[in-house]
């Protein structure tokens, strides 16, 4: 959301926590499309990935918010419009990134974003997915024809019967379009507070996100089931954690990172075995 005044730029965030890491992957969750241009888009990205030596991933979505993209001067466009926008950003991207082709001038004439003889390249480090931010049965149709992945909103915004209904639509139009529906990645964003002493106060910490449903609020091992009955019975396979307790951000992340995860992990191993 680069029209939120108090939001660092995204791409200049990665940049800068990408020079001081080795092994951590990064990617915009997810980047704005109607504020940046495909082609320009596509060029930091595969420059980015170049710098950190295949570290990057391409999380877009069509555009949400469009009375503030209106007024950082972003083009408003209906939900129709705002998928074939996208679905013609895709081949821009692709052909700016030039995998593999002997050639260096590209040209692309769409009714939203045109190449006229474009100078292509560079091409990324590796082949960069790009995981769709959506929600609408048109997008999720597209996903399953097109993208490498989807990012589903974040856990206080989604239900599971949510969840499973769009999955079921990604599912068909993969299997519609020839894809393998298990080369979809799923990623789920989790919002709360890890709290193993289960204090009564912890419910009434500060949230990033105020809505309707609730961050969850759990133990270690109460977030490791809620991890693993996501993965088993949603289909959701990548979890990108939110910490919603305002101050102890740096805290969860390492108590996630070091204690939920390898409990995760080990659990979803032992139920393949």
């Amino acid at each position: 959301h680069p029209y939120n005044g108090s939001f660092l730029d995204t791409w200049t965030l990665i940049s800068a926590l990408a020079a001081s890491t080795r092994k951590i992957r990064y990617f915009p969750d997810v980047s704005d499309l109607p504020m940046r241009a495909p082609a320009i888009l596509a060029k930091s990205v595969a420059t980015l990935d170049i710098l950190t030596k295949g570290r990057i991933e391409l999380g877009l979505g069509t555009g949400a918010f469009w009375d503030a993209i209106q007024s950082w001067g972003g083009t408003r466009r209906t939900p129709r419009e705002a998928v074939a926008a996208y679905e013609e950003a895709l081949q821009v991207i692709h052909l700016i990134w030039n995998y593999g082709k002997d050639r260096n001038r590209v040209s692309f004439p769409g009714k939203y974003y045109r190449l006229e003889n474009a100078q292509a390249g560079p091409s990324p480090y590796h082949r960069i997915s790009i995981w769709t931010g959506a929600v609408g049965p048109r997008m999720m149709r597209l996903i399953g024809r097109l993208t490498d992945g989807w990012v589903n909103p974040l856990s206080t915004y989604t239900s599971s019967d949510e969840i499973r209904g769009r999955q079921r639509l990604i599912d068909e139009s993969a299997t519609k379009n020839g894809r393998s529906p298990e080369s979809i990645r799923r990623i789920a964003q989790v919002v709360g507070v890890i709290d193993d002493q289960q204090r009564s106060e912890t419910s009434e910490k500060k949230p990033f996100f105020l809505h309707e449903k609730r961050p969850f609020v759990g133990s270690v091992p109460h977030w490791v089931d809620w991890l693993v009955s996501s993965y088993k019975d949603l289909g959701l396979d990548t979890f990108i954690f939110w910490p919603s307790a305002e101050g102890e951000e740096e805290g969860q992340v390492r108590i996630f990172a070091e204690q939920v995860v390898p409990k995760a992990k080990e659990s979803i191993r032992g139920s393949k075995r």
